[in-house]
């Protein structure tokens, strides 16, 4: 019988789509308010594998994705999903748009040393359900050193061109995991 342990904390991330740097901008910002410092912002990229948000959202869309500092337990993941679906609803509200159109597209999730989490609340043969109507996916995982995707991957996510910042908050999530359990070495080692 395998022995039950915590989770380890993961970094979380969350991807922006929106046709305006400057709604992203403050997407970003109110997300932070409730997760914590963001660690690095990426490179905006378009948003040009699919053209599937441009009815709802209009075109010229760019993608960017944030970090946060902050390492998190992965079951905070459904009540984040709860939030940036709120976020979305508030922004859409500031723009004087409908509720149901949103101006800026939220999609959290976390990096773990061995693979990318995206939440969702649309179910699919591959998505797990954790509660209150959010599922997760395991997007891409990490093996032999690269980001590799799998069958469901979405097409931009499998392209590579977000691997680099993947890369970098995987190292961090590292550094930090390394940071802490050292720490709780120590503290140990006092203690005895």
């Amino acid at each position: 019988m395998g022995a039950i342990r915590p989770a380890r904390p993961v970094n979380l991330i969350c991807g922006f789509i929106a046709n305006d740097p400057d709604l992203i901008g403050r997407a970003v910002g109110l997300l932070a308010r409730h997760v914590g410092e963001v660690e690095e912002l990426s490179e905006r990229w378009p948003f040009d594998f699919t053209d599937y948000y441009e009815p709802e959202m209009g075109p010229g869309l760019i993608r960017q994705f944030a970090s946060f500092a902050d390492l998190i337990d992965p079951v905070a993941l459904v009540g984040i999903k709860t939030l940036t679906n709120d976020l979305e609803r508030r922004l859409a509200d500031e723009c004087g748009v409908p509720r149901s159109q949103r101006v800026v597209n939220l999609d959290p999730g976390y990096v773990t040393l061995s693979k990318l989490v995206l939440a969702t609340t649309k179910d699919y043969g591959h998505r797990v359900y954790l509660r209150d109507g959010i599922y997760a996916e395991s997007t891409l995982h990490y093996r032999g050193k690269v980001w590799e995707s799998w069958p469901w991957t979405y097409p931009d996510y499998a392209d590579g061109r977000y691997f680099p910042f993947l890369d970098r908050v995987r190292e961090r999530l590292r550094t930090k995991l390394s940071d802490r359990f050292e720490q709780a070495d120590r503290r140990q080692e006092h203690q005895a």
